[in-house]
């Protein structure tokens, strides 16, 4: 019995999955030894493993992979979701990863996992032919984004991830905005979906919901507003340069300064 080839198939495996083909922990562990000192699989961290290409060097399992073999439940997510959908136009070397289950940060391969607990359990969907990647769709993604905005991207990707997703599905958004029940998030969602001319394809009805949602507190977009302008509608404090964040061709509706 070849093991490598046996394990190829699997992105990434435990002891227990090698155990399958042994009759005891014990002989399973010895095969991972010798496996990992021929240099056949590399360990991504504790009872993680894959295997190694023979034809490049390189690991099996990709970074989306990984990170949803980190524990049961766990998938891809915020701006790593936002890469995987191809909307991104660049590569980033910080994976984050949702789940209930917390676990430490780990590098592995110059990439960087990062734990985050998540807010609502839907928008959540398996891949097919990925080998085994589940990920935020969408609609969840652009809200994740904008929710964590000063605590993972930043708002300038945020802008460009936001304005390059295309059209959203109106109806999932309420569904998810509805169980976040944030007053700031529906400020926040409605200011960013509203920039782009065609409005990501929502309805003025998706709109005025939102502007229920509001109370009256002004808020600032983002925490690194420094000296901004004030847009009445959303009642939000925006930087005065988001007009020039992505390229110079997002509208910035504000009217006075603050």
């Amino acid at each position: 019995m070849n093991l490598y080839f046996k394990l190829v198939n699997m992105p990434v495996f435990s002891i227990a999955d090698v155990n399958k083909y042994y009759d005891n922990i014990g002989s399973a562990r010895s095969a991972v030894r010798r496996l990992l000192n021929a240099g056949m699989i590399k360990k991504i961290r504790n009872d993680m493993y894959t295997c190694v290409n023979g034809e490049n060097g390189g690991v099996v399992a990709n970074k989306f992979q990984i990170g949803c073999s980190i524990n049961e439940g766990a998938y891809i997510s915020h701006h790593s979701a936002m890469e995987y959908y191809g909307i991104m136009d660049q590569v980033f070397y910080d994976v984050y990863v949702t789940s209930t289950k917390s676990f430490s940060d780990f590098e592995f391969e110059g990439y960087r996992y990062h734990h985050i607990y998540p807010s609502i359990e839907c928008g959540v969907q398996e891949q097919e032919y990925s080998g085994g990647i589940v990920v935020t769709d969408k609609e969840r993604t652009v809200l994740d984004s904008i929710k964590d905005m000063d605590k993972i991207a930043g708002i300038e990707e945020v802008l460009s991830n936001v304005e390059a997703s295309g059209r959203l599905q109106e109806k999932k958004l309420l569904k998810y905005l509805e169980q976040y029940n944030n007053q700031f998030l529906y400020q926040k969602v409605g200011y960013l979906l509203s920039l782009p001319p065609d409005k990501h394809g929502l309805s003025e009805t998706f709109f005025e919901l939102c502007k229920t949602k509001i109370q009256k507190s002004k808020r600032y977009l983002t925490k690194d507003v420094t000296g901004g302008e004030y847009v009445s509608t959303w009642q939000l404090i925006v930087p005065s340069n988001l007009k020039n964040m992505k390229n110079g061709d997002i509208c910035c509706q504000s009217e006075r300064s603050y």
